[in-house]
């Protein structure tokens, strides 16, 4: 299991990480969500030992994080990290080989997940030859080349077309179920919802809310209700302290969370002829945007 524990990291007079601590099960995936220059990127770095913290502590299966244990970590930094006039296959097995696999090893592990991956036909290709989403996948492998016990991946889908996005997510399912610990980031909201049911986010190197989606929906202070409808709506008589937007013949209307459907539904269906009505908890982007204050 890996526990971050009230770690703080101060660059100059900005406080980018403040009391920050999160922890990530094995068989568990956690997505970290957070606007740019939140502290997910510092966290993470931290964690991988790529900087040093100026109090609190980073834990896996509750003993400090060393060196060895480390190489047993997968990880995928936002930026590229790879050398770009290294060819595809020396590249994967050079990080295989530091993270501790013979060269036999190295070669099989190299092999499987260039193919898995789609790339085994660029093996003797430069990285810098490489699309953006190509290079994305080598990154990938190489984060997994290893089998590791922990992945800690920054913006993993960055750059993927929908066909690789899918790859992606069936590739870090499959590390789940097999019992690895699964931190990432992502601005890809509908990917962490379909991918994870614990996210953590941070705002201004503070976590703000840490949990599982599901119940961070639904203790929402807020419902949307989707309705649409044969012509333009006009609505009327909204009630206080209901936002309605209206887009064509749709209607987003946000309500409080102690309004009923049925209330809902007897109100915006005023508004004109109804053809759909939708009552739910607000998406994981809507709790995102209010748990940051935007």
């Amino acid at each position: 299991m890996l526990h971050v524990d009230r770690i703080r990291k101060r660059f100059g007079d900005l406080l980018a990480l403040d009391d920050v601590s999160l922890a990530v099960r094995r068989g568990q995936v956690v997505g970290f969500l957070g606007p740019n220059g939140a502290g997910k990127t510092t966290t993470m770095r931290a964690i991988m030992g790529l900087i040093s913290v100026d109090g609190g502590v980073v834990h896996w299966d509750g003993t400090p994080i060393t060196d060895a244990v480390r190489r047993r970590f997968g990880y995928m930094p936002a930026e590229r990290g790879m050398y770009p006039k290294m060819r595809v296959g020396e590249q994967i097995q050079y990080f295989a080989r530091l993270a501790g696999l013979g060269a036999a090893d190295a070669r099989a592990a190299c092999g499987e997940w260039t193919d898995r991956l789609g790339i085994a036909a660029r093996l003797d290709d430069e990285v810098q030859a490489l699309s953006s989403g190509n290079q994305q996948r080598v990154q990938l492998a190489i984060s997994l080349v290893h089998h590791p016990e922990l992945l800690v991946l920054d913006e993993p889908f960055s750059g993927l077309d929908p066909v690789a996005v899918e790859t992606m997510k069936r590739v870090l399912r499959e590390q789940v179920d097999a019992g690895a610990a699964v931190l990432f980031s992502s601005h890809q909201l509908d990917l962490v919802a379909d991918l994870t049911d614990q996210v953590v986010i941070v705002e201004s190197g503070r976590v703000v809310l840490d949990g599982d989606v599901r119940e961070l929906r639904r203790n929402s202070p807020v419902r949307l209700v989707r309705v649409a409808y044969t012509a333009p709506p006009a609505p009327a008589d909204v009630p206080a302290g209901w936002e309605a937007e209206v887009d064509g013949v749709d209607a987003t209307v946000r309500v409080p969370a102690d309004v009923t459907p049925a209330e809902a539904l007897a109100t915006t269906g005023r508004w004109g002829d109804l053809v759909s009505f939708d009552f739910a908890p607000p998406d994981l982007s809507d709790v995102f945007l209010q748990s940051v204050g935007r």
